[in-house]
């Protein structure tokens, strides 16, 4: 009997030591993952610092639960870096909660004077009012079996009015924007070039052309055979030699300004070889081709081709009232930002910006058009000490941001009802955009959400994971004056996004 009573009581001394030991195995056991999965991203740490190409670098790190208002884990997450393209996910989640994703541009083709419906004709001119749309024509938007412009649509819209002849001529107006295109913090190198294409409140075609290029054998000279479509007074100097294996050519021309100069090098013995620039005067240019389709139409245009920012400058005309034909729409906001995120477009974004500035104040700039962004993300409770914004689409070398305040963004928008679309515009691991070569065989692939930045010795990736639990989280990483090609800093940096994962 004593033997059956000791065992019962050796049973149940038992049973609870093991209850409470899986007690407190419940609230250890997380601690101890987190620690595990610290512990990889640790690693990593130490062996980046510990690379001689980072000896005279600074790189940052900061990760947050989308769901919670805590670091698990940093590391120089207050310093201030450079961006580049990361900057993108400031203006773009600002602008979708601001203008909502169903949001879109308008361009207005107006006419000032009279129209004559009997004879078919208009006395006074044709104008096309910008409206800050990015997309007119835009190369990422055309369908492939759309063989007509969106000029030649809208002259034959004119045409279906009854117009046979306008005896004024064609005036493009941009000016909702400021007529300083480019920021004032853009580099020399840059503006010329297709990425550099200034913010116009009337683009066309995305602002941008190409020059067509024969080169021959290495060391000589690489000859222009064919330009396409260009304002109508450009004209370019060509420097290219044929040497190397990349496009390293570089277009050096001012907004405004009819002479570009080219330099730099692109690879020997190609036919055709395509190196894009930015069009100097986007809104005369846009004027300037729909002229030539109005034309193409069979209607008579007996005036040549203006810009506003000519008929304001030289006083060249009184300011008529102006009759509505009809307004053209662009996509919504949300594929707009799909493709400025997933392709890293700087001219969208800086259309974005100076958007959200002319809803403000009538006016489209780029100083208010930061001060916006800048001011969403506080009032949203963001710390923007150390976040000073020169620009929409990063690249001014100028901005500078933490990956504390930038993960911060990401966290807002994790709550934020245009969340989806933003989340979707960002290249995935594995499978797209900048992203689609990196982490592949990994947890990170096609679970990783981030968009990618990179310019001169600074490179950088800001978006969203979901981890083994399925949590997601919010994460920046910035690097910035390495000492490695940029191939070798992105498979350096990989390592830290795969450990975030893990």
């Amino acid at each position: 009997m004593f033997t059956h009573l000791y065992l019962i009581s050796f049973l149940i001394t038992t049973y609870k030591m093991v209850k409470k030991a899986s007690v407190l195995l419940f609230y250890i056991l997380p601690s101890v993952l987190f620690s595990q999965s610290n512990k990889k991203l640790k690693e990593e740490t130490e062996k980046l610092n510990s690379d001689k190409a980072m000896k005279h670098a600074v790189w940052s790190i900061c990760v947050m639960p989308a769901k919670k208002d805590t670091v698990v884990y940093e590391y120089n997450s207050a310093v201030s870096l450079i961006p580049a393209s990361t900057m993108k996910v400031a203006t773009t989640g600002a602008a979708l909660s601001l203008l909502g994703k169903d949001f879109k541009f308008e361009t207005k083709i107006k006419y000032d004077g009279s129209f004559d419906s009997i004879a078919g004709t208009i006395k006074g001119n044709i104008f096309i009012i910008g409206g800050g749309d990015p997309t007119l024509e835009s190369t990422y938007f055309k369908k492939e079996n759309d063989t007509a412009t969106i000029l030649d649509k809208w002259a034959a819209k004119l045409k279906a009015k009854g117009i046979k002849r306008i005896t004024g001529g064609i005036v493009g107006d941009g000016s909702i924007f400021s007529y300083n295109i480019t920021p004032a913090q853009w580099i020399w190198g840059d503006m010329g070039n297709y990425y550099g294409a200034g913010a116009s409140g009337l683009c066309y075609k995305d602002n941008k052309y190409t020059v067509y290029f024969n080169s021959g054998n290495a060391g000589t000279k690489a000859k222009i055979v064919k330009i396409s479509e260009v304002n109508n007074d450009f004209w370019i100097k060509d420097s290219v030699i044929a040497q190397g294996t990349e496009d390293d050519a570089y277009i050096y021309g001012a907004p405004y300004s009819s002479y570009h100069k080219m330099e730099g090098t692109i690879p020997p013995n190609k036919i055709n070889y395509e190196v894009d620039g930015s069009i100097s005067d986007p809104e005369k240019f846009c004027a300037e081709q729909f002229r030539k389709a109005i034309v193409r139409a069979g209607i008579i245009v007996e005036g040549g081709v203006q810009s506003q920012k000519e008929i304001s400058e030289n006083k060249l005309r009184p300011q008529l009232p102006k009759k509505l034909m009809f307004t053209n729409y662009s996509p919504s906001l949300d594929s707009i930002i799909h493709l400025t995120n997933l392709k890293s477009i700087n001219l969208f974004a800086e259309c974005i910006l100076n958007f959200l500035s002319y809803k403000k104040s009538g006016y489209g700039n780029e100083t208010e058009g930061t001060e916006i962004v800048t001011d969403f993300w506080k009032n949203k409770g963001v710390d923007v000490s150390g976040f000073f914004m020169n620009d929409g689409c990063g690249l001014a070398r100028a901005n500078v941001i933490t990956t504390q305040t930038q993960t911060q963004m990401l966290r807002v928008m994790a709550k934020d009802k245009n969340f989806n679309s933003f989340y979707n515009s960002l290249p995935v691991a594995g499978k797209s955009g900048s992203l689609g070569g990196m982490c592949v065989g990994t947890f990170a692939e096609n679970n990783l959400h981030a968009k990618s930045g990179y310019m001169n010795r600074a490179r950088g990736y800001a978006g969203y994971v979901k981890n083994k639990k399925g949590e997601i989280l919010c994460f920046s990483l910035l690097a910035n004056n390495y000492e490695c090609t940029p191939t070798e800093m992105k498979r350096k940096l990989e390592k830290l996004l795969v450990a975030i994962v893990e």
